[in-house]
């Protein structure tokens, strides 16, 4: 269960009065917990604009490989292009969240903003002007590192206006919920739009959501979280000091890996069995699972540990992606997708609880994006080893990897049990 950082007030004396850095009063309670937390006056906005923000999230880097095969005719140069981009933004986006925390999402978003829109406006022109190659890797890089992370940010919101850990469980349920929506209908979106449209017409669309989302969401001020004041002649530790963080970092990077080998060996899978179109739709199905689990498991109050949640989830994945080896057809594979997809959101949703449980307060965008980098960073890694395995034994040998890594998984949970359970192991800054 997620811990509350805020102590509980004295009944006994005069409630506080309230300033302007107090967050927004929550509303009478409803039988519907998405629906009760969601009015709180602010959360819908700042949850919505959050949404849209995040479609870039889903459809860059396969709107980035699909606009560069289709305007230069090479995947090997859409590979390298779509990865320059996706290291720039892992490398990037945890040091974005840092200066989140230390100066506020507004100040340091907004610059953000205007550089992420400038690097893939620049890369869209360059591509369709079929520029030398390495104006695309410029514009890429530019675009990557300068996108930061608004589920970290929105993350950090939900818990600035909930002081109930009810409901910020609840919060971040719905939050992975809109992460698999994202992930559901933004690849189709991008595949629709660049092989039915135009080649760049799968970037423009994440553009304008960056645009439009990133705005809206930074324009509202009422719910933003109020930087903490620095504390003279002691710098600010990195959330990663914690051995909390590290941990749980890696166990991010192994679920990654899972879930990039995944979509590698399901497209490869596909092709084998003649239906390459039917890729797609295998993998909504698994985003579907999640997403339901995600919001069955939020609407839940649940009283057992996080570190012992987490376990369970990371078993459950491990045992659902094992049942690949049974996998003879796309039905069977959509099936056992489907069930897997299930151990997928509330184990995300653990992961991060933990993270407001082992980093300071004003920590908390930092540490959340960093389990967002790790996680991508598994997904680029398992893509790469998956589809490394399937050039040299065919789609089940990406399988094996997909199995391989969610051992590692549990493995990794299971050692890194301790530092888990200790809940906040990173000294809060400012204290001695």
């Amino acid at each position: 269960m997620v811990q509350d950082p805020t102590p509980a007030p004295d009944e006994s004396t005069t409630p506080p009065v309230e300033d302007a850095t107090s967050p927004p009063p929550s509303t009478r309670p409803s039988r519907n917990p998405y629906r009760a937390v969601l009015s709180v006056p602010g959360a819908w906005s700042f949850s919505v604009s959050a949404v849209i923000a995040r479609l870039p999230m889903s459809m860059v880097g396969i709107g980035t490989i699909l606009m560069v095969q289709g305007l230069y005719g090479s995947y090997a140069l859409a590979g390298r292009v779509a990865a320059v981009l996706i290291v720039a933004q892992a490398i990037c986006s945890p040091q974005i969240a840092r200066l989140v925390d230390l100066k506020g999402q507004r100040r340091v978003m907004l610059p953000m903003l205007a550089a992420a829109a400038f690097g893939l406006s620049g890369l869209v022109v360059t591509a369709v002007r079929q520029e030398p190659e390495w104006t695309l890797y410029v514009f890429a890089a530019i675009a990557g590192g300068t996108a930061g992370s608004y589920g970290s940010m929105v993350r950090a919101r939900w818990s600035y206006v909930l002081d109930d850990p009810r409901r910020l469980h609840t919060a971040y349920s719905l939050e992975s919920a809109f992460d698999e929506l994202v992930f559901v209908v933004g690849p189709v979106l991008a595949t629709v739009l660049a092989t039915s449209v135009t080649p760049s017409a799968g970037l423009i669309v994440p553009l304008v959501g960056a645009v439009v989302g990133g705005l809206w969401f930074l324009s509202q001020r009422a719910t933003e979280p109020p930087v903490a004041p620095p504390v003279p002649g002691r710098r600010s530790r990195s959330a990663m000091r914690s051995p909390g963080m590290v941990v749980l970092a890696l166990i991010f990077v192994a679920m990654g890996i899972v879930f990039g080998g995944t979509d590698v060996s399901t497209i490869a899978f596909a092709e084998e069995q003649g239906s390459p179109g039917v890729a797609g739709l295998i993998l909504g199905i698994f985003a579907t699972g999640s997403l339901i689990s995600g919001l069955l498991y939020g609407a839940r109050h649940w009283v057992s540990p996080l570190s012992r949640r987490l376990v369970i989830g990371i078993l459950g994945l491990a045992a659902g992606v094992s049942l690949f080896f049974f996998v003879t057809s796309l039905p069977v594979l959509a099936a056992v997708m489907f069930v897997t997809g299930f151990a997928i959101a509330p184990t995300l949703i653990n992961g991060n609880g933990l993270v407001q449980n082992i980093v300071a307060p004003q920590q908390l965008t930092e540490g959340l994006a960093w389990v967002g980098t790790s996680l991508g960073v598994g997904v680029s890694i398992g893509a790469w080893v998956a589809g490394s395995r399937i050039e040299a034994a065919g789609s089940h040998a990406g399988f094996e990897v997909v199995v391989a890594a969610a051992g590692l998984a549990v493995v990794a949970t299971l050692v890194a049990l301790p530092w888990l359970r200790r809940g906040a192991v990173q000294e809060p800054v400012g204290r001695r």
